[in-house]
C-alpha cells in the first residue's frame, strides 16, 4: 500500500517537505488534491508530524511521541503514553497545552542518564471542554479556580458569560477559548451548582467532573411514563409461576432497588435447591430505545454515598422492574440442584413470576444466623435462612478450595446529618448476611456463564487476566525482606495469592502484604471472549444478577430471552457479535468511572469529617510509602499524608525496600509500622488530608 511505502520513505528521509512528496511518488495534477488528503490524514492520525516550515517527520515513539498531558498545578507536567517512563515538560515547554489535551511532544536531546524530557510540539485534540470549579466575581468579570489541582490556569470569564452566577459559587464552565503564550483560557458558565458547603454541592461537583448525567432526558422521563407499573395477564404467559414459593429478598437497610430474590430449600435426597430470581428488566427496556440508549451511555448506577444516580428511571428502578415486598414481579430465574460438595448438578434458568414474601435486611439477617437474635421481619423464614447458611458455608468451602482470592479489605460506613455533613466514619462489617448474597449471586453467574458458554452464543463475559510477570516480580522483590514469596511456574495460580494472603492473616505485615498483592492484580472487565476470572478462581463467570444497575446484567437478559423465545436468527446472531465488543468495552470504562466517582466522594467526605478534627491526635498504621511522603490509616480507615518535608529528619524513598529512610540517622517507616499523627488540615475539594508524626 502506498501509505506504508509514504511512511517508510519519511524514515528514511526525516524532514522532507511536505510539497515534494508528490513529486516523488509521481502523484499527477488530477489526484494531487487526494494524496494531500491523505498526507493530513496520516497527521491527524498520529503517525507523522508536519512543522511550520512544511517538513514531515515520523511519530517513532523515540524522538517523536504522542501521548495525553497530565497536568500539575504547578504548570509543569507529564506525557503519559506508551513509552516505559512518562515524559517531563518543563512549564515554559507546554505550549499552552492543559491537562487531558492529546498532544504530540519532541523527546529533549542529551538526557543519557536523567529521566526523559519533552517538549509539546502540537495539541492535536483538546481533551476537556467542561471545568468544574469556584467563581471568582467581580463587577466586570470573573475567574474560575477549577477543583482538579492539574490544571494550572484559572479560567477567565468575561461579563457577559457569567449567567448569573454569584461570587464563591461552584460552577460548570464551557471552555470557549483555549490558553495561548500568557494568556488564560476563557469560558462561559453552563451551570451553578451551588455555594461551597451547601447540602450536596459536593457530590454533584464530583458527579459533574467525571461527566455523570445527573438528571434524564426529556425523551427518556416521557418514554418512562408509559411504562405499566403492574404486570399484564400477556406477560405471563408460558412463564414459571413462583408465586407461592418462600421467596425473599436480602439487602442494605436503605436499599430501594431490589434486584435479586431467593430461595433456598432441602430435597429429599440430601440435596439442595437455590433459586436465583433477578428482576427481568429486558421486559420493559426494549432495545434502540431511548430509555435503553441512555442505559448504556451510563453504563451502571452511581452510588456516591447518599445520593444515587440510577442507570434506569424511577419508574423502573423503584417501580415495576424492582422486587419489592408483597408484588407480582416479573423474572428470570436461575434455578439449581446443589450437592453436599458445593457443585451444581442440575440448572435451569427461565422467564418467571414471583411474589416476595419479606424484604430483609442484613443486619437482621447476620444477627440471627450469627448470634440466634431474632429480629419479627425474619418470623416464618427461620429454617431457610438456617439453609441458606448451611449451603453458603459450602459453597465458600468450595471456592477457597479451588484457590479463590478472599480480599476482606474492611470498607467506610459515613454517618451523615440531614445535610449530607459526615458526623462520624466507621468500619462496614461483611457479615454472614452480605456472604450468604454474595456466594449465591456467584453461583448463579458461574451457572449461567457455563450454560451459555457451551451454546456458543454470542455473550459478555467478566474476566479477570491473569498478573503479569512483571508485576509479580515487582510484589516478590517488595515482600522478599519479609522472608515471603508468590510461588510462580509456568503459569501462576490464583491459590498462590490466596496463599500469601492467609500466611499473613492477623500478623502486622497483613495490611502490607494484602495491598501490595492486590496492587499486582489487573481489573476485571467485560469480555465478549471467555477467559477464566483470575480472583475467584473460575472458568466461566459472568454478571446476570443485577440488571437494574449494570448494562451488562441487561445485554445477557436479552441473549437469554432470544433463545428461551427462539429468536436467535443467524442475522441476529451477526447483529450480537459485531455489538459485544462494544457493550464489553463501553461497560468497563464506565464501570471505572463510578469506581473512581465513589472513591473520590468518600475522600471528600473524610476530608470533611477531619476537618472537625485538626489538631487532634490519632493511632493508625503506615499504609503507604511514596517518593513524597507516607500514608497512614487510621483505625476508622481515614487516610491522610505525612509529607517528608514535615518530617524532623530528612527522608527518602528507598525503592529496594519500599521504605523511608532517613539520611541523617538509622531511621526508617515501612509499611504496616504503627505511629501516631496529629490532624494538621483537610482540604474539602482535593479530598485530601494532611498529618504530621508525633
Amino acid at each position: 500500500m502506498i501509505v506504508y511505502k509514504i511512511l517508510d520513505y519519511i524514515k528514511e528521509n526525516p524532514g522532507v517537505g511536505l510539497g515534494k512528496l508528490p513529486k516523488i511518488f509521481q502523484v499527477d495534477k488530477y489526484n494531487r488534491k487526494e494524496f494531500i488528503k491523505m498526507i493530513d490524514g496520516l497527521e491527524k492520525d498520529g503517525k507523522i508530524f508536519i512543522d511550520k516550515h512544511e517538513k514531515i517527520f515520523l511519530v517513532d515513539g523515540v524522538k517523536y511521541v504522542r501521548g495525553k498531558i497530565q497536568g500539575s498545578e504547578k504548570g509543569f507536567g507529564f506525557l503519559i503514553s506508551d513509552m516505559a517512563k512518562d515524559i517531563y515538560i518543563a512549564k515554559e515547554d507546554m505550549n499552552s497545552a492543559m491537562n487531558k489535551d492529546i498532544v504530540l511532544v519532541k523527546i529533549k536531546k542529551d538526557q543519557k542518564d536523567k529521566k526523559p524530557e519533552g517538549k509539546v510540539l502540537k495539541i492535536i485534540k483538546r481533551g476537556e471542554e467542561k471545568i468544574i470549579g469556584v467563581l471568582q466575581a467581580s463587577k466586570d468579570y470573573g475567574f474560575v479556580i477549577p477543583d482538579d489541582p492539574k490544571y494550572s490556569s484559572d479560567i477567565y470569564i468575561p461579563k457577559e458569560e457569567i449567567n448569573g452566577a454569584q461570587d464563591g459559587q461552584k460552577v460548570v464552565v464551557k471552555i470557549t477559548k483555549w490558553a495561548e503564550k500568557n494568556k488564560n483560557p476563557e469560558g462561559k458558565i453552563k451551570g451553578i451548582l451551588g455555594y461551597v458547603g451547601e447540602p450536596g454541592v459536593d457530590i454533584l461537583s464530583i458527579a459533574q467532573s467525571f461527566d455523570i448525567p445527573l438528571k434524564f432526558p426529556k425523551k427518556v422521563l416521557n418514554e418512562a411514563k408509559y411504562i405499566p407499573q403492574e404486570i399484564s395477564e400477556k406477560s405471563l404467559k408460558d412463564r414459571a409461576d413462583f408465586r407461592d414459593h418462600i421467596i425473599y429478598t436480602i439487602d442494605g437497610k436503605d436499599s430501594k432497588d431490589f434486584d435479586d430474590a431467593i430461595e433456598v430449600c432441602k430435597n429429599t435426597d440430601g440435596t439442595y435447591f437455590l433459586g436465583v430470581h433477578i428482576a427481568d428488566v429486558s421486559q420493559y427496556v426494549k432495545e434502540a430505545s431511548y430509555i435503553d440508549k441512555e442505559a448504556f451511555k451510563r453504563g451502571n448506577s452511581y452510588y456516591l454515598i447518599d445520593k444515587v444516580i440510577p442507570m434506569l428511571p424511577v419508574e423502573l428502578s423503584n417501580g415495576i422492574c424492582s422486587l419489592n415486598e408483597g408484588i407480582e414481579r416479573l423474572t428470570l430465574s436461575c434455578l439449581m440442584t446443589v450437592d453436599q460438595k458445593g457443585k451444581v448438578i442440575k440448572s435451569e434458568i427461565k422467564e418467571s413470576v414471583i411474589k416476595s414474601k419479606r424484604r430483609l435486611v442484613y443486619d437482621n439477617v447476620s444477627d440471627y444466623l450469627e448470634k440466634g437474635i431474632k429480629h419479627e421481619s425474619l418470623e416464618g423464614l427461620y429454617e431457610s435462612l438456617d439453609l441458606g447458611k448451611e449451603l453458603a458455608e459450602i459453597l465458600m468451602k468450595k471456592r477457597e478450595d479451588r484457590g479463590a482470592i478472599d480480599f476482606d479489605f474492611p470498607e467506610n460506613e459515613f454517618v451523615l446529618n440531614e445535610e449530607g455533613h459526615p458526623l462520624d466514619v466507621k468500619i462496614s462489617e461483611r457479615r454472614i448476611g452480605n456472604k450468604l448474597i454474595e456466594e449465591f449471586m456467584i453461583l448463579a453467574n458461574e451457572t449461567v456463564a457455563e450454560t451459555y458458554y457451551w451454546m456458543q452464543v454470542p455473550f459478555l463475559y467478566r474476566i479477570h487476566e491473569e498478573p503479569e510477570e512483571e508485576k509479580i516480580d515487582t510484589l516478590n522483590a517488595a515482600i522478599r525482606h519479609l522472608d515471603l514469596k508468590v510461588k510462580v511456574s509456568q503459569e501462576l495460580q490464583p491459590i498462590e495469592i490466596q496463599k500469601l494472603i492467609k500466611k499473613v492473616e492477623g500478623s502486622p505485615e497483613e495490611l502490607f502484604v494484602s495491598t501490595l498483592a492486590l496492587r499486582s492484580l489487573q481489573k476485571a472487565r467485560y469480555s465478549e471472549v471467555n477467559d477464566k476470572h483470575f480472583g475467584l478462581a473460575s472458568k466461566y463467570y459472568c454478571h446476570f444478577t443485577s440488571p437494574i444497575r449494570r448494562y451488562a446484567d441487561l445485554t445477557i437478559h436479552r441473549v437469554i430471552k432470544d433463545i428461551i423465545h427462539g429468536r436467535l436468527s443467524e442475522k441476529r446472531i451477526k447483529s450480537l457479535e459485531a455489538l459485544m465488543p462494544l457493550i464489553a468495552d463501553k461497560t468497563s470504562m464506565m464501570e471505572r468511572v463510578a469506581q473512581s466517582a465513589e472513591r473520590k466522594v468518600d475522600a471528600v467526605k473524610m476530608a470533611e469529617y477531619m476537618k472537625d478534627h485538626i489538631g487532634e491526635s490519632f493511632e493508625g498504621i503506615i499504609s503507604s510509602v511514596t517518593n513524597f511522603g507516607i500514608f497512614v490509616q487510621l483505625q476508622n480507615l481515614i487516610e491522610g499524608l505525612v509529607s517528608y518535608q514535615s518530617m524532623d529528619e530528612y527522608f527518602e524513598y528507598d525503592e529496594n525496600e519500599f521504605c523511608a529512610k532517613s539520611t541523617q540517622s538509622n531511621k526508617s517507616y515501612h509499611m504496616g509500622d504503627e505511629v501516631k499523627v496529629k490532624c494538621l488540615g483537610a482540604d474539602l475539594i482535593a479530598g485530601t488530608i494532611d498529618f504530621e508524626l508525633e
